[in-house]
This record gives C-alpha cells, sequence and structure tokens, in this order.
C-alpha cells in the first residue's frame, strides 16, 4: 500500500487542556491531545460555524482524517522534563442570582441572593505532541492554509492555552516523513522511528488486547450536550527504550 499524504502539527505550549469526559463543574484532561479537541482547533482556522446547517457534514470530513498523536519530551538542563498536571480552582462570575440558569441570566438584579459557580479543572504543563493526520492531499492543503491564516482564534484545548509556536509544520508525502519534519522543527534527531516515542494510534487491529474506546470523535459542535460526540477506539503505545 502506497503512504498517504500527511499533515503534521506541532502542539507547543506552556498548558494544554484535553477534555474528553469532563461534566458539569470537574473538568478533566486526558494526557494527549483527543480528537474532538483537534478537529476543533482545524475548524476554528477553517471558520466552520457550529450554528449551520452543514456543520455536521463539515466535521465529519474532518473527523475521518486518520489520526496519530505522539508525545515528544522536552528537555531540560539535564533530563527529559515530565509532563505535569495542574488542578485549578475556577470561579465563573462575580455572582449570580441563586435558582437561575447562571449560563443565561449574566448577574442578579440588585439585592437578589448571589452564588458564585466553583469548578475544577485541570491542565497539562511542559507538554509537546506531534500530531500527524493523513488523508487527501487537497483538503490536507486547504487546512494548511487555514492554519497559517486562521478565521478565528486557535488554542490547545481551552480558549486559556495558547500556542508558543506555529501549529503547522507542513503537509508531506507520508507519515514518516511528516515525523521527520516535527522532529526537524524541535531539534530533535530526525532519524528517530515513531516507536521510539509515546504515541496513540486509531482503528487499530481487531486482534490488539489493549486497544480501549474513547468518547472523543466529534459528531457536531453545534449539537446538544450528550449528541456531540461518538467512540473511536484507539490503541496507546508505548516507547521502545
Amino acid at each position: 500500500m502506497s503512504p498517504k499524504p500527511c499533515l503534521a502539527l506541532l502542539l507547543d505550549g506552556p498548558m494544554q487542556s484535553w477534555g474528553f469526559a469532563s461534566r458539569f463543574t470537574r473538568r478533566t484532561t486526558a494526557l494527549h491531545p483527543t480528537k474532538s479537541g483537534i478537529c476543533g482547533l482545524l475548524a476554528a482556522a477553517l471558520g466552520y460555524d457550529k450554528h449551520r446547517a452543514d456543520e455536521p457534514a463539515q466535521i465529519a470530513r474532518l473527523a475521518a482524517l486518520s489520526c496519530t498523536t505522539v508525545t515528544l519530551p522536552k528537555k531540560g538542563k539535564r533530563d527529559d522534563l515530565p509532563i505535569l498536571r495542574l488542578s485549578d480552582y475556577h470561579t465563573i462570575g462575580g455572582g449570580y442570582e441563586k435558582g437561575t440558569d447562571w449560563m443565561k441570566k449574566p448577574r442578579a438584579a440588585s439585592g437578589a441572593v448571589l452564588e458564585t459557580v466553583l469548578s475544577e479543572r485541570h491542565y497539562l504543563l511542559d507538554a509537546r505532541f506531534a500530531v500527524l493526520l493523513e488523508g487527501e492531499a487537497e483538503y490536507l492543503a486547504e487546512i494548511a492554509a487555514a492554519l497559517e491564516n486562521p478565521r478565528w482564534g486557535l488554542w490547545l484545548g481551552r480558549k486559556c492555552c495558547i500556542p508558543a509556536s506555529p501549529l503547522l509544520i507542513g503537509v508531506l508525502p507520508s507519515q514518516e516523513e511528516a515525523l521527520k519534519a516535527v522532529l526537524r522543527r524541535c531539534g530533535a534527531d530526525e532519524a528517530t522511528p515513531l516507536s521510539a516515542f509515546d504515541h496513540v494510534i486509531e482503528n487499530p487491529d481487531e486482534k490488539e488486547t489493549d486497544a480501549e474506546w474513547l468518547t472523543d470523535t466529534p459528531v457536531a459542535f453545534g449539537a446538544a450536550i450528550g449528541q456531540r460526540h461518538t467512540p473511536r477506539r484507539i490503541l496507546q503505545k508505548r516507547r521502545k527504550t
């Protein structure tokens, strides 16, 4: 089978957060970028509007791209920096009328009983990832052009997680060449194989007993909660030392 064109991205920033099972006031993060987070980032660059009727078809095209994520260690003075998890005690608003929908009513009337919404939000520190997306060359080129001149803001999972460097590496002839291009950008040895890094692949062989299901494939970001994602089968592969 001939290699497929591959879009290479570098996700590097002081903080990242990739939610996949967040509900209500506890917002956790996965230890690798989710398909939903990646597609949301690309949808923002392309200017896909979640309020338009054609948004599900646009998101389906993004979700159909084959995705591999690679954990790229950051170097400290001596050794690789471990990825740390930050838990943030977060408050929403200066006060809302008790018993009302705080998402729709921005502030309580004067004299009313007020309450502040509290939440716990998790972030990754010192994380850096390569994202390798395989698909049709023409569509990958369209996405790459959008990343160079995005329609809306781009962030690494949440609005406070701003990229520390350009996201786009480029469209390469194969996944192998795409990984080499990312490693060159990072100043690492481009001859290092994929197996030397922790990485996540999707749709692994049915015989893989360690595969798992993750509900992070987007259907439509404008859909009702509980209808925005479907499961995908992934395999987390540990690096070979």
